[in-house]
């Protein structure tokens, strides 16, 4: 069963989330927007993962939507981001059993209820 939504800003073959658990944007359709994914999020109890600050903004407002994982690490090559995951998704999933949101800093993790 899948527990994270991977938003269609992140890439898919991350090593982190090759091993299921995972459901792709993408997969359902690239061009959904955020309120139909948050929608989907809620509906199939996922934790939203992205980039977008938007479902932050969401989050904060809709304590009965999905819980959220913003990556805010900035532009990195692919190398370096993966690489970056796996040094940080043990500790990011860990927080997210217990936060509603959690804010992924490249110095820092955040979690907020």
């Amino acid at each position: 069963m899948a527990c994270y939504l991977i938003d269609a800003n992140l890439p898919r073959h991350a090593s982190v989330w090759a091993g299921g658990g995972c459901e792709f944007v993408v997969d359902i359709n690239a061009a959904l927007p955020d309120a139909d994914i948050w929608k989907y999020a809620a509906a199939h109890r996922l934790t939203i993962v992205s980039k977008d600050a938007d479902f932050t903004d969401l989050a904060l407002l809709d304590a009965s939507g999905p819980s959220v994982i913003q990556l805010r690490v900035g532009n990195m090559k692919f190398r370096e981001f993966d690489a970056f995951l796996v040094r940080t998704w043990s500790d990011v999933c860990e927080l997210s059993s217990r936060y509603r949101l959690i804010q992924v800093f490249s110095d820092r993790i955040e979690a907020i209820s």
